[in-house]
């Protein structure tokens, strides 16, 4: 028994010193043994990782990383949760679908290596190289070798608290250009400027243009965070960009602008206050220009919604016309009073007892207008303006715009509706849009964008303007723009030309808001001053200045 002792002891003392090398063990139990003969857990081994720990556990760890084993990398680390978080985040946010990892020679317990990412978004795609590095650590619990997780394992530049994501940045890179391709910026056409990013981004797409996308750092709640130094839009909240997978693919935006009428229609409304101007091609509908003096998000010279005065009497005529209740020629007397429902009186209470329709219908008078109210139907006009003029059609124009409303109103709210009074509301937009129909004879729907574009479809009237009746207005509005209430603004344009002025009375407004609109050629305008007086006087030379310049 003492000889076999001293075989116990020897073997003892071989395994200690066996173990030396690779730390210290709790060796009491090995040498005396438990009581219940049982096996007892494997020792916690201590201290730094050996070279070789350290170059199996990088080169494991960086094998499941590449091959999409999120789960077997993250178990190789000491914060598995959040490596798993982040591995997986690696292929889902930041979009890289595949990745090659090359391991370098190691520094102590440090491993640099090289990243070959192929990141996809949508239909872009790029090869992204980078060099990061990890650092191999003790189990603190396990004693195993494991990779300290930190976020700039995945990419040296991220922080604690941050991940990679890969997303557009921006909208597309579109410029917005007028019909022959001029260039429309918010700096020259300030009209267009609150309009433009829209369009940007509404169209885009349809365009053919592309926003960027780059890889950024991001914080890991889903805030963006860091600089956005070399972001596409300098946008700090885009945080920092890593990696620009694509500069984006620039496109144009053809619109129907006339660059030389947008920037006529600019200076003109310039002049006052408070102004919007419309123009558009009446045989297309096509809006060559419009603009407004307040640059605002409202965008009033096409969703604006007032009552439009005496220019609604191109309307009121066609359906008096239509209706065989009147000829130019024909004697309609203009008292200076008319009472239906209420009394109506005429600007400055003027008259003209011997005046026929068409002279009327020049010097803009309502009494005339309103004593023909008890000759149609209550809904007559509100049918007039939707089948013929297309006003409270859905109209699609390729950007917000207002259709015109015209109520069935019985009684004096009739007869306020044939002066274009009571409860008729109009933007610029639909009395431009109104002039065209006279000059082309027919309703075309105004549209900034074509539909082609997007596949919109364009409102339709009803039908058209009869030619006869279509002949007969074109006669009086022309007799209004040499001889009538719009002879001054007018003045000096040739062509084929016609007009209609407008005053209308705003509860509690000092002043009645003044309204033009008018067509030369295949061009037709009409513009709003707020508190402007007469028409012809405010407005004209707004419209006037528009018709000189558009083609």
């Amino acid at each position: 028994m003492h000889k076999g002792a001293k075989i116990a002891v020897g073997v003892v003392a071989t395994a200690m010193a066996g173990a030396a090398g690779l730390g210290v063990y709790n060796v009491v139990s090995a040498v005396t043994g438990g009581s219940s003969g049982e096996a007892e857990a494997a020792p916690v081994r201590t201290g730094p990782p050996s070279s070789e720990e350290v170059d199996r556990t990088a080169r494991d760890f960086l094998a499941a990383w590449e091959s999409g084993d999120a789960v077997k990398a993250a178990a190789l680390t000491d914060n598995a949760s959040a490596a798993a978080t982040a591995l997986n985040g690696y292929r889902t946010a930041a979009h890289v679908e595949k990745v090659a990892l090359k391991p370098g020679t190691a520094t102590g317990s440090t491993v640099p290596f090289s990243v070959l990412a192929e990141v996809v978004h949508g239909t872009q795609r790029s090869t992204w190289a980078y060099d990061s590095a990890l650092t191999v650590v003790r189990g603190r619990t396990t004693g195993q070798a494991l990779v300290d997780w930190q976020p700039a394992v995945v990419h040296p530049q991220l922080a604690q608290n941050q991940t990679l994501t890969t997303d557009a940045v921006g909208d597309s890179q579109i410029t917005v250009v007028d019909r022959d391709g001029t260039v429309l910026d918010g700096k020259d056409y300030p009209s267009l400027a609150p309009l433009l990013p829209g369009l940007r981004k509404r169209y885009a797409e349809k365009a053919g243009g592309e926003p960027g996308v780059e890889v950024r750092a991001v914080a890991a709640d889903g805030n963006a965070s860091g600089n956005a130094s070399g972001n596409a839009d300098g946008n700090k909240a885009l945080g920092k960009t890593l990696h620009v997978v694509s500069k984006g693919r620039p496109a144009q935006l053809r619109t129907t602008i006339d660059a030389a009428a947008q920037r006529a229609a600019e200076t003109a409304v310039d002049r006052r206050d408070d102004a919007s101007v419309v123009a558009v091609k009446p045989s297309t509908g096509e809006i060559l220009a419009f603009a407004n003096s307040k640059k605002t998000e409202f965008n009033a010279a096409l969703n604006g919604q007032t009552p439009p005065g005496s220019t609604m009497k191109v309307v009121t005529a066609a359906m008096l016309l239509e209706q065989g209740k009147v000829t130019p020629g024909k004697a309609v007397p203009c008292p200076k009073y008319v009472t239906y429902g209420k009394q109506f009186h005429n600007v400055e209470e003027s008259e003209n007892p011997s005046a026929t329709f068409a002279q009327d219908f020049a010097a803009s008078c309502n009494t005339a207008f309103v004593s023909l109210a008890g000759s149609v139907p209550d809904g007559a006009l509100a049918s007039e303006a939707k089948d013929v003029f297309g006003i409270g059609l859905d109209w699609k124009t390729g950007l917000a715009s207002f259709d015109g409303s015209v109520p069935t109103d019985p009684d004096a709210g009739k007869a306020a509706a044939m002066i274009g009074q009571g409860r008729v509301q109009m933007s610029p937009l639909n009395m431009a849009s109104i002039a065209a129909t006279v000059r082309s004879g027919s309703f075309h729907q105004p549209y900034l964008v074509a539909p082609s574009l997007d596949g919109r479809t364009l409102a339709q009237a009803a039908r058209p303007l009869p030619p006869a009746v279509a002949q007969q207005l074109r006669s009086m509005m022309r007799l209004t723009a040499v001889s009538g209430t719009g002879r001054v603004a007018m003045a000096g344009l040739d062509g084929d030309t016609g007009a209609k002025t407008g005053s209308a009375e705003i509860d509690n407004q000092p002043k009645p808001n003044g309204w033009f609109t008018a067509y030369r050629d295949d061009v037709a305008a009409a513009a709003v001053v707020p508190q402007g007086g007469h028409g012809g006087d405010s407005a004209g030379p707004i419209v006037a200045a528009v018709l000189r310049a558009a083609r």
